[in-house]
């Protein structure tokens, strides 16, 4: 059945992947962007493109009742070097600020005009990829608590992730919990300091962490756009893995050196404590529920051969 999906953040890195597969399976799509060099983008996908700023209700509400949508599929984010400057994992309450607010001010507008537009059906963006709960075994699934990093820098981050996925849950919607993004401009930035060799391992490299390919993670996005699923879905590929083996197959994958590793007191002074819980301690997730209640099926089922395609 051919639905109009609105896709609010519909140029970022997931989006310029999610929006032509909606096209391919007969959708109409509105993909938005904070510029016209956005919208014209959005309009090579195949979608119509509209400027919105997330940000402000009135533009949300416009863009959304001009629409007139069946879906609505928030995808807003603002990680990019152009919006937040260079990553800094230390300091994640400043590197995602305006990210954080998106997924605050920007979810309450995005409900809000899809409640006033008629809209029945909500699709967001969740995470997880390391930050199950630190308890237990290495691997969660939705049912399992996520972890709040509580009094870090991440806290704010994580809470405000929270904060979206309770308000969409609450409006009947879904939330599709990504695992950590590679493939065409996810990891630019990792895979050079890797050959740099400025991305080390940390401790032992025993903390557990959770991949997905950008393809594998907009597939998954379509069937629960298309099944009006509801509900927590874990979207991350088959095999959660340990920093210890998925940084150094990364690296090989890259042709860089093996990474270098440190000890965690200066990992911590370095890179913080969100850089520490990841290396050492952090938990991956199951994708079971999605790929049985969805249907879903992946391309890249493991980092392995992910990592391996896209570096190749």
């Amino acid at each position: 059945m051919v639905m109009r999906v609105f896709v609010a953040g519909g140029t970022g890195v997931l989006g310029r992947r999610l929006v032509p597969q909606l096209v391919a399976r007969g959708h109409e799509v509105t993909a938005t962007s904070t510029s016209p060099a956005g919208v014209d983008l959005a309009r090579q996908l195949g979608a119509a493109g509209v400027v919105m700023d997330g940000l402000d209700a009135a533009s949300v509400g416009e863009a959304v009742a001009k629409a007139q949508p069946e879906v609505v599929v928030h995808q807003m984010t603002a990680i990019s070097i152009r919006h937040a400057g260079k990553p800094d994992i230390k300091h994640p309450d400043r590197w995602f600020a305006l990210t954080n607010r998106l997924r605050r001010e920007g979810t309450d507008h995005l409900l809000a005009a899809a409640e006033a537009t008629g809209v029945s059906h909500v699709v967001a963006q969740g995470y997880a990829s390391w930050n199950g709960i630190r308890e237990g075994g290495w691997v969660k699934t939705e049912e399992d608590p996520l972890d709040m990093l509580v009094g870090t820098a991440a806290q704010i981050g994580l809470e405000t992730l929270r904060y979206a996925e309770d308000s969409v849950l609450r409006a009947g919607g879904a939330v599709m919990r990504y695992g950590a993004f590679y493939g065409p401009g996810a990891i630019d930035d990792q895979v050079e300091l890797i050959r740099k060799r400025q991305y080390p391992l940390v401790g032992r490299g025993t903390g557990y962490s959770s991949w997905i390919h950008l393809d594998d993670a907009a597939s998954a996005t379509v069937l629960a756009v298309e099944q009006r699923a509801s509900g927590v879905f874990n979207i991350v590929d088959d095999e959660p893995a340990p920093a210890g083996e998925w940084l150094p197959h990364l690296a090989a994958c890259a042709g860089a050196k093996r990474p270098m590793r440190i000890p965690v007191w200066l990992a911590r002074v370095l890179a913080g404590d969100q850089a520490v819980v990841m290396m050492t301690e952090g938990r991956g997730f199951s994708n079971a529920k999605a790929k049985r209640e969805l249907g879903w099926q992946l391309r890249y089922p493991s980092w392995r051969e992910g990592f391996k395609a896209e570096l190749a």
